[in-house]
């Protein structure tokens, strides 16, 4: 569990990218007490927060392994034993596919319901909204220093969206009403990866001797880290040195890749990081194009902010742009690196607090 920090979110109306809620409210209310929760494939992030005069300040905070609970009944009554403290509403950022009032995970076992845990849980009203839409809604309320910017675009107003390389690959629209925008979920990281040359093809070729389906999360992700990785190391021949070994046994497989090639220590972790970048900025391209993204595109996900120094962001800029007839549009959209790892538990808490009556 990491140590807490209390975090004070701005009032909506101060945000730079104005947000709709279902509730169609445009500020907090004045009061309460929120539960807000941001689950992954690898970790859960719980926080609660008070509303004080139009302002969410968080009271508490943990995060751990989501693995380390087999139900988030027992996750949340492990996090939340003070029975004297009343908590008004909550929303969960899952990272699944959400049908109604339930959830499945797609990178972990729990099955979520959301109006079986109001009931196990004495609360009024819990929201449940994929994890990238909970991204995307926390994006209203970062600084310019929450950014790392990868191309400047032109900044104009429109469609944006949001994709997010993690244990898993997340990808989320956001519809711009002229006013407002409106964050949807989508499944786009599960879209068939397609290849753009020959090493590509061979990739593509060495995953479907492990998958039936090949989408873009099997080498946009964590795990995507790791299956390049394995390709390069054959295809190029290259025996794997013995301390890496020796670290796989030890640590995430993609953290130990990630750190030789930041290190300089391995030349296929240097490629296999290279790759990575590249098939970000081509899938990040794809979105663009689907969602007509000229309001830009954000890079979240737990991935990205710990490999900047490995992101050229030339390189990138032409992979991004590479889209033939449709670069002038590709090269007015800004793309930024999203580096507050909070993202996701700051956007259910606002959309868990403007349900608020």
């Amino acid at each position: 569990m990491e140590k807490f920090k209390s975090i004070s979110l701005p009032d909506i109306s101060e945000a730079k990218l104005p947000m709709a809620y279902p509730s169609q409210k445009n500020k907090l209310p004045n009061a309460g007490i929120v539960l807000a929760a941001d689950v992954g494939g690898t970790k859960t992030e719980l926080a609660l927060f008070q509303i004080q005069k139009g302002k969410l300040v968080s009271i508490k905070n943990q995060r751990y392994p989501t693995s380390d609970h087999n139900s988030f009944v027992k996750a949340i009554r492990h996090f939340h034993e003070d029975k004297s403290s009343t908590i008004n509403c909550a929303c969960l950022g899952v990272a699944g596919t959400v049908d109604g009032d339930k959830v499945r995970g797609v990178n972990f076992a729990w099955e979520i319901d959301a109006k079986k845990l109001e009931l196990d849980l004495n609360i009024k009203r819990i929201s449940l909204i994929n994890d990238l839409q909970a991204n995307a809604y926390g994006l209203s309320a970062l600084e310019d220093s929450d950014f790392e910017m990868l191309t400047k675009g032109e900044k104009e107003k429109g469609n944006a969206a949001i994709i997010s390389p993690g244990t898993g690959l997340g990808e989320a629209g956001m519809y711009w009403d002229g006013d407002y925008f409106h964050p949807y979920a989508t499944e786009g990281g599960h879209c068939n990866f397609s290849p753009g040359n020959e090493l590509d093809v061979e990739l593509w070729k060495f995953l479907k001797t492990k998958f039936d389906h090949i989408s873009w999360e099997r080498v946009v992700s964590g795990q995507g880290i790791h299956n390049i990785y394995q390709f390069l190391r054959i295809y190029r021949d290259i025996k794997e040195p013995g301390w890496l070994t020796i670290q796989f046994l030890n640590e995430d497989p993609s953290v130990a890749i990630s750190t030789a090639a930041k290190e300089n220590k391995d030349a296929v972790c240097v490629e296999t990081l290279q790759l990575f970048v590249r098939y970000l900025a081509i899938e990040s391209a794809q979105l663009s194009l689907k969602a007509k993204a000229t309001g830009g595109i954000y890079i979240g996900g737990g991935i990205a902010p710990k490999i900047l120094d490995l992101i050229d962001k030339k390189e990138f800029y032409k992979n991004f742009i590479n889209v033939g007839r449709m670069e002038h549009l590709l090269k007015s959209i800004p793309v930024k690196i999203v580096l507050n790892d909070k993202t996701a538990l700051i956007g259910a808490a606002y959309y868990a607090a403007m349900g608020i009556i």
